[in-house]
């Protein structure tokens, strides 16, 4: 099969290459599936430059987390059949991931793809929405009638936030950075933006909800963002961390926590069950099919394009979150 592979560590251009390799027999927990589309996100190009911690930690590999393809072969203990069509976070803490047209898929980590939503929308849907969904419903705990700050609103996974917190009735604020990205936060779902290019962000906010803060945060950027997003919050304010697009992971500050009377925690899908993934999968697919979500995939590549879309996506060129066709 084709794949693409990690030699060292460094810019993606300079350490991908594109070759021929045996396709990953699976394992015990993990399956065998033909790619039909594989996300590319941050963490992708982060593992590249051999800062991920969770990536592979020696040898080369093949990355790539999230995909939408059809079973081959199931290993033991997973309970899927030949041709199914699904989406699933790849095996790519060993080296099988997406970018290959075999890979390994998760056995605990596959889920259903709705008749409505094409191999691309799905290869964007289940890294971005049950981390939006973990986030905002189950450690948030986001209400109705709420305010919702999103940092990184263009990006993928903040793209799901908005739409995501846009369809559980939040009035939702999104922040980005110039008036490009801050019109495509508004079409992912933000009711108002905030660009954070012109200003600071907690001024901004601030202004916008006439001095009363907002009561969830959620933050996938980190470092400058966070600290400016901490001091736009109103009383019990739940600050979710998701992840550290900026290269920083959140500064805590316990003090101004303690101060200030908001709680910060963190939110990711693995700590979850798979009976609980199952019902957050439902309930979104459920939102999905009424129309309420919005695909958070705005730009498309071709297999072979691989180095020029992280390029991109590092360099961000490009907003919401990119995806690899496996096109004929």
């Amino acid at each position: 099969m084709r794949a693409w592979v990690v030699e060292g560590s460094g810019a993606p251009g300079e350490v991908l290459r594109l070759t021929d390799r045996a396709a990953p027999d699976p394992r015990e927990g993990t399956f065998q599936m033909k790619v039909g589309a594989v996300g590319v996100g941050l963490p992708d190009v982060f593992m590249c430059r051999g800062v991920y911690p969770l990536g592979p930690s020696e040898g080369s590999f093949t990355p790539g987390q999230e995909v939408c393809g059809t079973v081959v072969e199931a290993g033991d203990g997973v309970d899927l059949d030949p041709g199914q069509r699904v989406m699933a976070v790849t095996s790519f803490q060993t080296g099988d991931g997406g970018f290959a047209e075999l890979c390994l898929g998760l056995g605990g980590s596959a889920f259903t793809v709705p008749d409505s939503m094409d191999d691309a929308a799905a290869a964007g849907f289940l890294i971005p929405y049950h981390t939006a969904w973990i986030g905002l419903v189950r450690r948030g705990g986001l209400k109705a009638a709420e305010t919702l700050l999103v940092l990184g609103a263009a990006g993928g996974t903040g793209a799901a936030a908005c739409s995501l917190g846009a369809a559980l009735g939040a009035r939702v604020i999104g922040v980005a950075g110039g008036p490009e990205r801050c019109e495509t936060a508004a079409g992912f779902g933000a009711h108002q933006t905030v660009d954070h290019r012109e200003g600071d962000i907690a001024a901004a906010v601030m202004e916008l909800t006439d001095g009363q803060g907002v009561d969830v945060v959620y933050d996938p950027v980190g470092g400058d963002a966070y600290t400016s997003a901490s001091r736009c919050v109103a009383r019990d304010a739940r600050l979710v961390i998701i992840g550290f697009a900026s290269g920083e992971w959140a500064p805590v500050n316990v003090r101004h926590m303690v101060q200030r009377n908001y709680s910060v925690v963190g939110a990711i899908p693995a700590r979850y069950s798979r009976e609980e993934r199952l019902d957050d999968h439902h309930q979104l697919s459920a939102l999905w099919d009424a129309g309420s979500l919005a695909s958070v995939v705005s730009a498309t590549y071709s297999f072979e394009e691989l180095p020029e879309a992280m390029t991109a996506l590092e360099s961000r060129h490009v907003v919401g979150r990119v995806v690899l066709e496996m096109r004929a």
